[in-house]
């Protein structure tokens, strides 16, 4: 699915928009595109806070239809730039949970983080999800904002251990 800069009105909360289509995928957890998404935002986790949860912990399976999704943003070249998945957190609740985000430092500032959380948001809800949940670290200012900017409320922690070190977000869909 190729999305195109939005159209006015329909524009990341910054204003700013994508300076060239972006080509959205649907992508296996253990894709190698994927993996070095996620290998990449695990490297940046540890150089920013000394340590990060492993790519290889894991369940591939919870990133899979229906119960949930991992899409890869390609550049017009065809190079993987960014990523996000979700995935059920509660499913009596109909709560899911946005895992993964990341957006290669040189693609950042343009709207991709924004395209892909609308369509994990987009995706959540024709699954079904109600609320979706979400954490990010508390030194990512960026990836606040854009959570705030797009309607998620500050929460406490909901996974143990990790009260100063991240941020967690809630938003009812």
């Amino acid at each position: 699915m190729t999305t195109t800069p939005p159209a006015s009105g329909d524009r990341p909360p910054d204003g700013k928009s994508a300076s060239a289509p972006i080509d959205l995928q649907v992508r296996n957890y253990d894709d190698p595109d994927a993996q070095l998404l996620v290998k990449a935002l695990y490297a940046e986790q540890l150089d920013t806070y000394g340590f990060a949860d492993s790519p290889d912990s894991e369940i591939v399976d919870d990133y899979g239809q229906p119960s949930g999704v991992l899409l890869v943003a390609y550049s017009p070249s065809g190079q993987p730039v960014g990523c996000g998945g979700y995935r059920t957190y509660d499913q009596v609740a109909r709560v899911a949970e946005v895992r993964k985000m990341f957006v290669a430092p040189e693609y950042r500032g343009h709207g991709l983080g924004w395209q892909i959380l609308r369509e994990l948001e987009h995706r959540a809800v024709s699954h079904g999800a109600r609320r979706i949940l979400l954490e990010t670290g508390a030194l990512n200012y960026a990836a606040i904002r854009l959570y705030l900017a797009s309607g998620y409320q500050a929460i406490p922690p909901y996974v143990p251990g990790r009260r100063e070190t991240n941020r967690a977000f809630v938003k009812t869909l």
